[in-house]
């Protein structure tokens, strides 16, 4: 895949692209998902990192798949994404259990509820990669 089809499928392509195809203004957008208007232009330039809730609204705004916006807010995550072929839920199931691992990386609920989302896009191989979607997670939501 070469860079300018790279670019194409990037987070903020793809929602520029489709506030286009709708007609929208980058203002008429910021109200429906609560931000800045600079904010969704900041996202469509690949300027800023959605959080998961802004992710959520955006889908919703632009009429977009929910779980494929995510995933290309977080282009890392895709690749932990296991086959479908592995056991489903497996390692949400253990991860979910595992209370001294939630202690020991202080997860709260609502980090629970995202991760519970994030594991119905597809099961994961490993609880560990929970920890890395979460890091990932809490780094993006500390640059908004």
């Amino acid at each position: 895949m070469g860079a300018q089809s790279a670019n194409a499928l990037s987070f903020g392509n793809v929602i520029k692209r489709r506030r286009r195809q709708l007609e929208q203004t980058q203002a008429q957008i910021a109200e429906k998902v609560g931000c800045r208007p600079n904010y969704i232009g900041y996202l469509e330039v690949g300027a800023r990192h959605p959080s998961p809730k802004v992710v959520t609204k955006l889908a919703k705004a632009l009429d977009l798949d929910e779980q494929e916006m995510f995933l290309l807010a977080n282009p890392g995550l895709r690749s932990m994404v296991a086959p479908q072929s592995a056991p489903e839920g497996s390692a949400w199931e253990r991860f979910k259990a595992n209370k001294r691992m939630h202690t020991r990386h202080g997860i709260t609920r609502a980090e629970l509820s995202v991760l519970e989302a994030v594991s119905k896009i597809g099961p994961m191989c490993e609880q560990r990669d929970f920890l890395f979607i979460l890091q990932a997670i809490r780094q993006g939501m500390t640059h908004e």
